[in-house]
């Protein structure tokens, strides 16, 4: 795939400005929220708590977040022995909150080997590259999924529903590799577009918050989600998304939706 633009954001002036490969399904206007979380997550790492693992962040989206400019800044709250707390806050230019989140840092300790779950393989390898589900044919304006690769494993399709994915997104920033934590942020947040339950021109499923627990790190470019949506008629819905290297879980990520059936 030709990668323009080479990145989610540029940064002008200290405001983060997002690119097209950072444009949201809903709005022209608007970011998609996964890089934007991405940026809390970078700004929640630059608090770094020497000793500890970021294992925990939960993001309320309260507004659209503007491609034409923002600002993410961050504090730290807490700090003890074992566990210690990051702050965080998206920033429209008028001084607007747009998002907010918090960030969960835990001690490390080597305990030796331990017991774990089994693995079943998942290799890339096996893996065919096709369009996000969803936009193979779409006449929509490049956004996000324009600008990610993708790839199915064996026996997976594009149909509705739950279903297993193959991620590599572009960096946050120009120049800059993201962290771990950062890479998973993007698709994270994509788990409610993967598994939808119908099309983006019947309903809307967005999601007002997310919460991403992640117990490992991870060195991989490629990423697999396996992520599944339920939806109620009441407009709500949750969306849940284990994500993984061929090593096995890395982080699972969590969406509330709210579900609203489009008119005419």
């Amino acid at each position: 795939m030709t990668r323009t633009p080479a990145a989610f954001f540029e940064v002008v002036n200290d405001v983060f400005v997002g690119t097209l490969a950072a444009r949201g399904p809903w709005s022209m206007d608007h970011c998609h929220a996964g890089p934007v979380i991405g940026l809390i997550a970078r700004a929640i790492e630059q608090e770094e708590e020497p000793g500890k693992f970021l294992t925990r962040l939960t993001v309320d989206l309260h507004a659209p977040i503007p491609l034409a400019g923002f600002q993410v800044q961050a504090n730290k709250v807490k700090s003890g022995h074992n566990i210690s707390v990051t702050n965080a806050e998206v920033l429209a230019l008028d001084g607007k909150i747009l998002a907010s989140a918090r960030g969960l840092w835990v001690g490390e300790s080597d305990v030796g080997d331990v017991p774990t779950a089994p693995v079943q393989p998942l290799k890339l390898s096996e893996a065919n590259e096709a369009p996000f589900p969803g936009t193979r044919g779409s006449q929509m304006p490049s956004s996000f999924t324009s600008f990610i690769d993708v790839a199915y494993p064996p026996d997976e399709t594009e149909d509705l529903g739950a279903k297993t994915l193959w991620i590599r997104t572009l960096p946050l920033l120009v120049g800059e590799e993201p962290s771990s934590f950062q890479r998973i942020c993007p698709i994270a947040d994509s788990g409610s577009g993967i598994s939808r339950n119908a099309e983006v021109t019947d309903y809307i499923f967005m999601n007002p918050e997310i919460t991403i627990l992640r117990h490992r790190a991870s060195s991989s470019e490629w990423l697999a989600t396996t992520a599944r949506s339920d939806w109620q008629s009441n407009g709500i819905g949750m969306a849940t998304s284990v994500i993984r290297d061929e090593d096995g879980p890395v982080a699972t990520a969590l969406q509330t939706l709210l579900l609203r059936k489009r008119e005419g």
